[in-house]
């Protein structure tokens, strides 16, 4: 079986409309013409949001001072893991060129870190008033990172859901 030139050429610019990557392509193609590609209006600040959700997990939430050394209670230890989980979606969703699945991205791990971050806190200011040692416990860099992430993450939740869809 043998084709001709003429055959090939027809089904050429087919296949070359597709791409080697299918419909990736096309979705590339038709981003640079609005200035997002596969981006969406939040996606820098998921970006930010969602990279401060996985480092804090790593840092220390809350320092107790005891006698000449300070002991510290890192995040992989409780509650970061969680937030370590829903930093990786808050990263992915800055992926999503879909406006309502990006908005769920951001909203979702917004609110559940920022519920994790106000139980610690409630939990850091109920055992500071039984023992009687106000001041000395402190929240470390990892909650407070925790809730500025939150805090980013519900903020571009929120302005991506008032914003009016471009489609």
């Amino acid at each position: 079986m043998t084709t001709t030139a003429k055959e090939s050429a027809q089904t050429r610019p087919a296949a070359r409309d597709r791409g080697i990557f299918g419909e990736v392509g096309r979705r590339l193609a038709e981003g640079r013409r609005t200035g997002w590609g596969v981006f969406h209006a939040g996606s820098s600040s998921m970006f930010i949001g969602g990279l401060m959700l996985i480092v804090c997990s790593f840092l220390p939430w809350i320092m107790i001072p005891m006698g000449e050394e300070t002991f510290t209670l890192r995040g992989t230890d409780g509650p970061g893991m969680v937030t370590l989980a829903l930093g990786f979606l808050a990263f992915a969703g800055a992926f999503i060129p879909k406006r309502r699945l990006a908005i769920a991205h951001s909203l979702i791990p917004g609110v559940l870190v920022g519920l994790v971050v106000g139980l610690q806190a409630m939990r850091l200011i109920q055992f500071s008033a039984t023992t009687g040692s106000w001041g000395a416990l402190l929240p470390g860099m990892g909650l407070v990172l925790a809730a500025g992430g939150a805090v980013i993450l519900l903020r571009v939740g929120v302005r991506m859901w008032r914003a009016k869809p471009t489609t």
